[in-house]
């Protein structure tokens, strides 16, 4: 990358040394065999000021032909480095020193130092300055100008200067340019060798590393703090605050399955920031500010904020939990929001767009956040901070140099204004982790377990992801807690709770043990198995026809939902008499449905219940079905939900409203709902205009006749598993059913199958089953007779 310079032979003759050439030792010689500093050639001189203007400008010390010779590396004081230039003019036994020069070494005029030959190839290969950080202010307070100096200018015009001299950081310049002169003082250098890329070598601050300036030295200026000095961003140097680690792993930063999410934060927020200054600016456009990420608890938002910070050359970020910005003193909560800005405020005014990034995380932004107005106190502190950060975001004094990453589960409670363009104005749902993603978080979470051997080859972490539905991250690490707590109890010492067994060193978490942890840990969204399984303890008899037809009809919604790309909504009533099995056949579809989300709506659920947070506990469940790709939920008894009684008669408006908006609002895009509900009273659900929200209803009939009854009985093993389908079994069911129709004097049996189900097990508690299950139903048929 960087020529051969006229020292490049002098580095070829000293390519075995390993010391370095930025560091300087305080005895008179270095290591062994070296050339002692103070070497005999060395002169005692007493310091001057610069003979000429040209010579202050020109950054080398003048000195006496007679003592050194021009272009040649001195050391003064076993410390300054800098280049002499033979004058005539300059008595012998003096060193002309510039303003600045004196300024950087605190010499006096007069003081005498020692000067001494400098050989930098003697200290190593690293002698060449690959990056350079310059501070440029006007030289004068008095001689200033509006003009905006470019800075790709200035580098070329300072490395016309200066080619060949050698930095150090803190060495302070003097340059003249357009009739301007210019204070210039060095921040930092970068060292390198010849061919080898700036980005490989560290950055240095220390006065004692000292680098050759060369024509591919990359220079970054940046704007004195009290200088008045306008600067246009370079449109060929990358910025500051560019990413420095561009191909980054998400495995090796602890987190898995969001791959899409950190590529749309990049294109959206970083991407900006790593091309330069000056073609941003020449697309007129401002970085982003302000990333708000919400989703489910613990998928990743807190986590995936801190490891941001990590993707950018930017400062140490900043990480404040919503609450604890509040104070009860009067102004404390703005002042705390105004010092979180403090430091991100100064470096802007002091380096402009060269600035580093700062980055401010806010986790529970709804805590401080929440709409204005929205809250009844009178002290109107909550106001005041989502004012005091709206300002400092987005305000009259724009800063360029901040990064806002916002957290929060409840996105409904932020503030409009700090969502806007300008502010947060990224939105970045951090969703439940799919199958691919859940295998990465399981991966990283096991990654300690396969590289010390102590996880069975049993385990199968593509049939765990399979089996993880809904799982949040947090979750999946709580699935491999668990299931290594199975197995450290298999080395528990019989007879003890602490004691430890000896062949603890075989300890090994197999794949028995995270199916025990499945049983264990449950995901917060998604199927709530035993309470579906209340509704179908008895399973489903397809005594009819009927019943085949429901679940086939139900299977041909599951699939439309899953797989039509114009339907991603599909809403079902099933509808019938009491007890006919509507709520079991729902959640039988559901169940068959293999949805990773399914949600029952009961109104067990709400008893207690005001009719507010009613509405309130309806709606987070909707919300909740939107996070999932796939999602049934189950509305059992709309008429009970609503509080609808045939006295009176009377209902809830605000949840009938709720139900019907819910019910037919499109879930977002991605994502898929079918809702089945159920009713015994369709004709009041036609009263209350809420039919028409369905696509399809189904009715769901009575146990009709003598033939389905005998089914049931048959199905239901009223004698056993291996005595009902027996020869016996079955001539003891036809005598009940004759007894049956005997005493109704009809077939029609017209009753539901649960209260079937019910009389089942009512009569098994006699020890005469047969004519006590016979006497039940003629008493539920006379009943419906009478009805």
């Amino acid at each position: 990358m960087f020529s051969k310079s006229p020292f490049a032979k002098a580095n070829q003759s000293n390519s075995s040394s390993t010391s370095s050439f930025g560091r300087v030792v305080s005895t008179p010689y270095d290591t062994p065999g070296r050339q002692p500093l103070h070497a005999p050639s060395s002169k005692v001189l007493r310091i001057a000021s610069s003979a000429s203007n040209e010579l202050a400008l020109s950054n080398c010390i003048a000195v006496s032909s007679q003592e050194f010779r021009s272009d040649q590396y001195v050391i003064v004081d076993d410390q300054f480095v800098l280049t002499t230039k033979a004058v005539d003019l300059v008595p012998s036994g003096t060193a002309g020193a510039s303003g600045a020069q004196r300024e950087w070494a605190g010499w006096s005029l007069n003081q005498e130092v020692t000067v001494a030959s400098f050989d930098p190839f003697a200290f190593g290969s690293q002698v060449y300055i690959g990056g350079i950080d310059l501070e440029i202010g006007f030289n004068s307070r008095n001689k200033i100008s509006d003009y905006q100096y470019d800075q790709d200018e200035l580098a070329k015009w300072f490395i016309s200067c200066y080619k060949d001299q050698i930095f150090s950081p803190g060495q302070r310049v003097i340059m003249d340019y357009k009739a301007m002169l210019f204070k210039i003082i060095v921040r930092s250098i970068q060292l390198v060798d010849l061919g080898e890329k700036p980005t490989s070598a560290p950055v240095a601050s220390h006065p004692y590393v000292r680098g050759i300036l060369t024509p591919h030295a990359q220079i970054t200026f940046y704007k004195a703090s009290d200088s008045p000095i306008k600067l246009r961003a370079s449109s060929k140097r990358p910025a500051a605050n560019a990413i420095i680690q561009p191909n980054f792993k998400f495995e090796d930063m602890g987190i898995g399955g969001l791959d899409n999410e950190f590529s749309a934060i990049f294109r959206r927020a970083f991407a900006s920031r790593i091309f330069p200054p000056g073609l941003v600016e020449k697309l007129g456009i401002q970085h982003v500010k302000g990333i708000l990420l919400y989703g489910p608890p613990g998928t990743g938002k807190t986590l995936m904020a801190r490891q941001i910070g990590k993707m950018l050359n930017a400062r140490e970020p900043k990480i404040v939990n919503g609450p604890e910005i509040l104070s009860k003193f009067v102004g404390q909560s703005e002042e705390n929001v105004r010092k979180l800005f403090a430091d991100a405020e100064k470096e802007y005014k002091e380096k402009g767009e060269e600035s580093g990034l700062h980055i401010i995380i806010f986790d529970e932004l709804d805590a401080i956040c929440k709409q204005r107005g929205s809250r009844n106190d009178s002290t109107g502190v909550s106001d005041s901070v989502v004012n005091q950060l709206l300002s400092k975001m987005d305000g009259v004094d724009q800063l360029n140099n901040i990064l806002i990453i916002g957290m929060t589960n409840r996105i409904d409670m932020i503030d409009e204004a700090l969502l806007r363009p300008g502010r947060l104005e990224v939105h970045m749902e951090v969703s439940l982790p799919d199958e691919a993603g859940r295998k990465q978080i399981l991966k990283i979470h096991t990654t300690k377990m396969r590289t010390n051997k102590v996880m069975a080859t049993d385990v199968n972490l593509d049939e765990l992801a399979a089996l993880t539905k809904n799982f949040s991250g947090a979750e999946l690490n709580g699935l491999v807690k668990s299931a290594t707590s199975f197995a450290f109890n298999r080395h528990v010492k019989v007879g003890t709770v602490a004691g430890v067994s000896s062949d603890i060193d075989k300890l090994k978490v197999n794949r028995q043990d995270f199916m025990n942890a499945l049983d264990e840990v449950r995901p917060a969204f998604g199927i709530n198995e035993e309470e579906l399984a209340t509704c179908i303890q008895n399973g489903i008899i397809k005594y009819s026809t009927h019943i085949d037809s429901i679940l086939a009809e139900g299977k041909l919604f599951t699939e439309q939902v899953r797989k039509s790309e114009h339907t991603p909504l599909v809403s079902v009533l099933l509808h019938g008499p009491p007890g006919a099995g509507k709520t079991a056949l729902a959640a039988s579809i559901a169940m068959a449905s293999d949805f990773p989300f399914i949600k029952l709506i009961s109104p067990e659920n709400f008893v207690g219940y005001n009719e507010a947070s009613k509405v309130a506990s309806i709606t987070k469940t909707f919300d909740d079905a939107y996070k999932s790709p796939l999602n049934v939920v189950v509305v059992d008894n709309i008429e009970r939900l609503v509080d609808w009684v045939p006295i009176g008669p009377r209902f809830s408006n605000a949840v009938l409203q709720t139900l019907m908006v819910l019910m037919r609002k499109q879930p977002p895009k991605g994502r898929r709902l079918l809702i089945l509900a159920t009713t015994t009273e369709r004709s009041v659900l036609q009263q209350m205009d809420i039919l028409d929200t369905f696509d399809a209803q189904i009715g769901v009939p009575n146990v009709s006749n003598i033939a389905e009854l005998g089914y049931i009985l048959s199905e239901a093993e009223i004698y056993g598993k291996d005595k009902t389908k027996t020869h016996d079994g079955q001539v003891r069911i036809q005598q009940i059913l004759s007894t049956l129709s005997e005493q109704t004097h009809t077939d029609d049996i017209g009753t539901g199958v649960k209260k079937i189900l019910l009389n089942v097990e009512t009569a098994k508690q006699d020890e005469s089953f047969d004519n006590r299950f016979a006497e039940l139903m003629i008493r539920s048929v006379n009943d419906r007779v009478r009805l």
